[in-house]
Order: structure tokens, then C-alpha cells, then sequence
């Protein structure tokens, strides 16, 4: 993975550590690779897009971006809402911690999976996709991605997409 997939031929991820080009690549993977997903956000605890791919929000311009009003930042608003959403219900009904959550509407669903620290991964997709095949790949996601989001590494992700807006 020379210069991690997406990023241009040999470059550096514009100056993205190898833990932050692994993750986006990730991403990246879970939108080529699932037929049916638009869009695709990675959402801290607090709620900050720290992963998207919307080519607008990310360092290295890829990604087909079709999603909500084509802004993973509005991904990232709904995610981050539906995560708090679902995290109070589950404590008013006793429920523990919510792992996954899905959203199916006339033109497309939307899953929510949690990360271990907290950090939530949204997926938008079209209303032909099949959702196992989906909650497969973003359980994979979650696993990998799981151990390797410190707080470093949101932080440097946080600020790659800053720097891109």
C-alpha cells in the first residue's frame, strides 16, 4: 500500500501518520468495496468528523462523496445526533451500552456502529444494499480501527480535516 490507497502515488498522506492513512484507507475500502454505500463518517465521542469519505473533507481529495446533501459533515451531525439519541434511551431502559444502530428509509438506511472508544462509524446507504453485507464490513472497521484511535490520533485526525475545510 504505497502511500496508502487513495493518496497520490508515492506521497505521504500530506503529512498523515501511518495509523491515520491506515485508517482512511479503511474507509475508503468500506466505500468501494460494499455495493450501495454513499457515504461513509467517522464521528469522535463529542461529536467532531474525524474521517469521511466525502473528498471535500478529506486530505487526499478521493472518495465518491454522495451522501446526505454530498456532505459528510452533515453525516457527521446525524451520526453524532443519533448516536446521543440512542445512548440515552438505552440508559432510560436499562439497555447497556447500543453497539449498532440502523435506520431504514424509502430511499436508503443508515447504520451506526460504535467504536470501543466511543467514536461512532455512520454508513449511508442506497435502499437496494444488503445490510448484512454492510454490518460485516463496518463490524471489520470497528475492530481494526478500535485499538488504533487514541487520543493522538483523533486529535491529528481532527486536524486534517480542519485544515481541509
Amino acid at each position: 500500500m504505497p502511500g496508502g490507497a487513495g493518496l497520490p502515488s508515492g506521497g505521504t498522506g500530506y503529512g498523515l501518520s501511518h495509523e491515520a492513512r491506515n485508517l482512511q484507507w479503511l474507509l475508503t475500502d468500506v466505500v468501494e468495496e460494499v455495493p450501495g454505500v454513499r457515504s461513509v463518517a467517522v464521528v469522535s465521542s463529542d461529536g467532531l468528523l474525524l474521517l469521511s469519505s466525502d473528498p471535500r473533507q478529506r486530505p487526499d481529495g478521493g472518495g465518491p462523496g454522495d451522501g446526505p446533501r454530498h456532505s459528510s459533515a452533515d453525516l457527521a451531525t446525524i451520526v453524532a445526533g443519533l448516536g446521543s439519541l440512542t445512548t440515552g434511551a438505552a440508559s432510560l431502559m436499562d439497555g447497556g451500552t447500543v453497539k449498532q444502530t440502523m435506520v431504514a428509509m424509502e430511499e436508503g438506511s443508515l447504520f451506526v456502529m460504535t467504536i470501543s472508544d466511543g467514536s461512532l462509524l455512520g454508513v449511508h446507504t442506497a435502499p437496494d444494499c444488503d445490510m448484512s453485507v454492510v454490518a460485516y464490513h463496518m463490524a471489520l472497521f470497528v475492530g481494526r480501527a478500535g485499538h488504533v484511535l487514541t487520543p493522538e490520533l483523533r486529535r491529528e485526525l481532527r486536524q486534517s480535516v480542519e485544515a481541509v475545510r
